[in-house]
């Protein structure tokens, strides 16, 4: 049996999970325990050095990073395919797939830190909120462009490149930032959750209670720290939160990739 090491709210790991889903790969799911308390061990860290969600691990073999997961999904069952036909189309898909893991994942694990975590209030809240808002229409309309004409963003059949912007678009949803009414994006969006496999994952991440986690006081204190890695920090930064940045360190309830040993 196939185990999935994920967290509901983590864009990445539904992907994965949309991807095993359409695929009919039965398997295990599990959520690290002491993942942000700098006190996850076991099978999870010694697959993934880095202890990040998701971490695959089939038999002897242990995959994280959740690109590479998918690549491992589409070569361990090639059927059904999830990637389309010429090196082109799969380009395509792929580049949708960074923006989608960079640039999207860093404005709305942002609003996250404002909303969930109150990383900021007032004036910087407002400030932030809206940056986030505007960049969210910036690739709404980019989204909108990369779909054109096409059914789905994999092309005739539903595939890699929609189960890499579905989880980004529906948090979008679910913190205020909908798709355009009329939109083409808002028309793929609506077909998209009636698969069985987007509708399953959509409503682990929906029907999981951040509010009743206590993790904004666990972080307050600094017992459970945020990773700002990279593009997440980058957004923080450049979206005008460097204050957030400069008292995360100070209270010591942020953090960065794990050192690896």
């Amino acid at each position: 049996m196939v185990r999935l090491y994920e967290h509901p709210l983590s864009p990445y790991a539904q992907k994965v999970k949309i991807a095993l889903r359409e695929k009919g790969v039965p398997f295990d799911l599990a959520v690290p325990s002491g993942m942000g308390s700098g006190g996850a061990d076991g099978e999870f860290t010694a697959a993934n050095p880095r202890a990040e969600v998701p971490t695959l691990i089939d038999g002897e073999t242990a995959v994280f990073d959740s690109t590479i997961i998918l690549e491992y999904i589409e070569n361990r069952w090639p059927t059904p395919a999830l990637l389309p036909v010429g090196a082109g189309e799969r380009a395509r898909v792929r580049m949708i797939e960074e923006v989608m893991d960079t640039h999207f994942e860093a404005i709305n694990w942002g609003l996250g830190e404002i909303s969930w975590f109150h990383r900021a209030e007032g004036k910087l809240a407002q400030t932030l909120t809206a940056n986030a808002a505007r960049q969210t229409r910036g690739l709404f309309a980019w989204l909108e462009r990369q779909l054109g004409a096409r059914t789905w963003f994999n092309g005739e059949a539903f595939g890699w490149g929609d189960l890499a912007v579905v989880p980004h678009v529906g948090t979008s949803v679910s913190v205020g930032n909908r798709p355009p009414a009329g939109s083409k994006l808002a028309a793929w969006l609506e077909r998209v959750l009636e698969r069985p496999s987007v509708a399953e994952t959509i409503k682990e991440a929906r029907t999981f209670n951040i509010a009743d986690s206590n993790v904004a006081d666990l972080v307050a204190k600094g017992l459970f720290k945020r990773e700002y890695r990279d593009h997440r920090l980058e957004w923080m930064i450049k979206s005008g939160g460097m204050e957030v940045v400069l008292k995360g360190l100070e209270a010591g309830n942020i953090r960065f990739t794990e050192d690896f040993s």
